[in-house]
């Protein structure tokens, strides 16, 4: 924790309230913005307080929460409205006073602690956003009450039962209004959940069961998304916190569920923690920065300021554990043992398969429109932890192809100048036991798309395009490493066939075939620093031009992690066989 902390230190104000970390913005002002940065950092502190660590910076902490909140002092944080981000930080000041009263209460005087029950319990007084926020009122509240203050039991049981509206089945939670399955899931609701579980078990029986039980549904589907290296899959919005895609597995830890082996949840834990460890996350001087595997600004979202990324703290619960812990005490379960194969989620509509050193997702797609490159982070065919996604930094340069960095997606225009991205997608599920997604953009174009895995590295897409008007369809595969591609000519790292494309590199293999016809295949030299994984990457795309009525495609796509591997035989699964048959739809290559 010292490494993530130490780096810190010369950034706090004189009063000890705000850390100015950086100078790029976010949708609230500087005084949130600061503050988050001073909160966030908790998420470790507190659980190494609890778990008997030493920290010789209390003192700051204690002298920022009394000045914080004090109205009178130049760094007050402001006072809380509706709506705001200061509601958002008040969940790690709550985790500080929940896990470690004794250092981060007890020492505040008796004027600063009667300030910050006034402040925090302004969360009562004015609308949080309606989804994941609302357990911000709930862990506040009980905050207060494990300090011995004023609580509202109406409002924290008003906000449980909200909640449990938003769970859909099978451990999985909608974001409030919107379908958005993703991270929030595991590292939002799940972590908050078993939170309240652990410690509010005594007034809320009822609720901590249920979560606790749905922690136990999700986590067999869950474990499926990190592949044998430790890495997680990359998926939806707020990539820019990182290691917090584990943090379900610390909080299953710290409310005692077993919801996997312990030695299983163990390795899942650490090795993802060990995979970060290898990656550019930091700036120069230490601190966090935004981005995914190295700095990045284009995968952040509106709500990301400098502190944001210290969210991926969260993961550390597990070090308020006592040694004696059954998560401490089991052998790490070798990522060998864990379960391969493919596995179908029904909620959500996800097919994940993992491989000794990638997990892959295929997913029918979301309708994330309120976030940046929504079309990315949710419309894509398929999701790979070990090439990620890519952003499209500008689909609208017919000239420039490398700026529309659309790989493992699909992208289309009527006059070959203007491009749309499948986004927004409209309906979503499990179809003829296949992940399946329609996008209706307009009322002159339907495209529903079939996906499933096919054999070793590869997965299949089948589209059925409605359109009013004739199209230019493209469409890519993985986008792969392309570090030191400079070393040697492209026709080294090219093979261009009709109707078929593949990039070898350093790191990787990535090819796209099309199974119903000749498309014209490209290699797209995608634009710098558009994935979340590599700043500088090769793949492959199909495009042809597809008339008024209905098309059918059928496209098989490929990639692992290895340079010396070999493109292996397309196998289409049966399920993608059986849809083409009811369809009359002929397959040239298998």
């Amino acid at each position: 924790m010292n490494g993530f902390y130490a780096p810190l230190r010369p950034w706090f104000s004189e009063g000890n309230a705000r850390l100015r970390l950086g100078v790029s913005g976010a949708h609230y002002g500087s005084a949130a913005a600061e503050m988050e940065s001073f909160v966030r950092p908790l998420w470790g502190i507190a659980p190494l307080v609890a778990g008997g660590f030493g920290f010789e910076d209390a003192a700051r902490y204690v002298e920022g929460l009394s000045n914080g909140t004090d109205p009178d002092h130049p760094e007050f944080w402001g006072p809380v409205g509706s709506h705001d981000q200061r509601m958002v930080e008040m969940a790690g000041i709550s985790l500080a006073f929940l896990l470690a009263p004794d250092t981060f209460w007890q020492p505040l005087a008796p004027a600063a602690k009667d300030r910050i029950e006034r402040w925090m319990l302004t969360i009562n007084d004015h609308p949080t956003a309606d989804n994941n926020w609302l357990f911000f009122r709930i862990l506040a509240n009980l905050a207060m009450r494990k300090v011995g203050r004023n609580w509202s039991e109406q409002a924290v049981r008003a906000a449980l039962n909200r909640i449990d509206e938003f769970h859909l089945g099978d451990g999985f939670y909608r974001d409030g209004k919107w379908y958005q399955l993703d991270y929030y899931t595991p590292m939002g609701m799940h972590f908050y959940g078993l939170l309240v579980a652990q410690m509010a078990d005594d007034i809320f029986p009822d609720h901590a069961r249920r979560f606790r039980q749905r922690a136990r549904a999700f986590a067999d589907n869950f474990q499926h998304w990190f592949d044998d290296t430790g890495a997680a899959i990359p998926y939806g919005r707020s990539m820019t916190y990182r290691f917090a895609q584990a943090a379900f597995w610390a909080a299953c830890a710290f409310a005692g569920e077993e919801v996997l082996p312990w030695g299983r949840i163990k390795g899942l834990l650490l090795r993802h923690l060990r995979w970060w460890s290898t990656q550019p996350i930091t700036d120069r001087d230490g601190v966090l920065s935004i981005g995914y595997s190295y700095p990045n600004l284009l995968v952040s979202e509106a709500y990301n300021a400098p502190g944001s990324p210290y969210w991926a703290l969260k993961t550390l619960l597990v070090i308020a554990l006592a040694d004696n812990h059954p998560f401490w005490q089991a052998q790490e379960e070798a990522a060998e043992e864990l379960p391969g194969g493919r596995v179908l989620a029904q909620t959500g509509g996800f097919i994940t398969r993992r491989t000794s050193n990638d997990a892959v997702m295929l997913t029918g797609g979301q309708d994330g429109r309120e976030h940046r490159y929504y079309d990315a982070k949710y419309s894509r065919f398929a999701y790979s932890s070990a090439f990620a996604f890519s952003v499209a930094s500008d689909a609208t340069a017919p000239d420039r192809p490398e700026r529309s960095a659309v790989d493992s997606g699909l992208m289309v225009s009527r006059d070959g100048i203007a491009w749309m991205t499948r986004s927004g997608i409209t309906e979503a599920g499990i179809d003829s036991d296949m992940a399946w997604g329609r996008w209706t953009p307009d009322g002159e174009l339907t495209v529903d798309t079939w996906l499933d895995f096919g054999g070793n590295g590869w997965h299949v897409r089948l589209h059925r395009i409605v359109t009013a008007a004739p199209l230019h369809v493209a469409e890519g595969g993985f986008a792969i490493d392309r570090t030191g591609d400079g070393h040697q000519s492209p026709e080294q790292w090219f093979d261009l066939k009709p109707g078929q494309g593949s990039v070898r590199t350093l790191s990787a293999i990535s090819a796209i075939v099309d199974l119903t016809g000749d498309r014209e295949a490209t290699i797209i030299r995608a634009a710098p620093n558009t994935n979340l994984r590599f700043p500088r990457t090769f793949f492959p795309r199909l495009a042809a031009r597809v008339d008024a009525g209905t098309t059918w495609l059928a496209t098989a796509a490929f990639a692992v992690p290895s340079p010396e591997a070999a493109i292996t035989a397309i196998a289409v699964p049966e399920t993608v066989k059986a849809l083409c048959r009811r369809h009359g739809i002929a397959l040239l290559r298998e």
